[in-house]
């Protein structure tokens, strides 16, 4: 398959492990582990012949696939609604702990009704709150990035980090400078990572 990546198989250090990673596009698709070689003969064979996920998973019951990886499987509009509420219920569940993780909720939630930024693939690194133009791994750095300050402010940044936009007092505020930002023609995330953006 074209958009299929080399698979990697790793060696357990202590124990007969064989560990698969297969990846497409920036994107790990399915993962897992098993003693038995002729297992993960069959889970290559299904991966590298082109089959669904569902349908290796079915011929390799070791194999994990996960909700998102589906998601990517079916383009990248669904990831990118799957990614998003992934993201908000990953903080939802930290911000009753953590104070960044529910400001970073706030402007998340904020950046999901805003229809230009809910097209693009969320992720956060350290509480920040950032945007990608593309659904693979490495991602764009093209799009400006939400960083919550501990005085309750939130600073926005990009597309670089050193490059400073502007502080926020409110989570509004700071959505209005993120899309006040976004580069010329910003359309929906595509599938891919930002190597295969360069080049087409």
């Amino acid at each position: 398959m074209a958009d299929r990546e080399v698979c990697w198989i790793s060696l357990g250090s202590v124990e007969r492990w064989f560990i698969f990673s297969g990846w497409s596009m920036g994107v790990q698709l399915v993962s897992g582990a098993t003693q038995d070689l002729g297992e993960m003969a069959r889970a290559l064979e299904a991966w590298r012949n082109g089959l669904r996920l569902k349908e290796i998973r079915e011929v390799s019951p070791f194999v994990k696939v996960t909700e998102l990886a589906e998601a990517h499987e079916k383009g990248p509009a669904e990831a990118v609604a799957v990614k998003w509420r992934l993201l908000l219920e990953d903080l939802r569940q930290d911000a009753d702990r953590l104070e960044l993780a529910h400001r970073t909720l706030k402007v998340a939630e904020l950046a999901h009704a805003e229809p230009q930024l809910r097209q693009l693939l969320p992720f956060t690194s350290h509480w920040s709150l950032h945007f990608t133009t593309c659904t693979g791994f490495p991602y764009s750095w093209d799009v400006p990035f939400i960083d919550p300050l501990s005085d309750g402010r939130y600073r926005v940044c990009g597309p670089s980090r050193g490059r400073v936009i502007g502080e926020a007092d409110s989570a509004e505020h700071a959505i209005a400078l993120v899309v006040g930002g976004l580069p010329a023609n910003c359309g929906p995330a595509v599938a891919g990572t930002v190597n295969d953006q360069q080049l087409s």
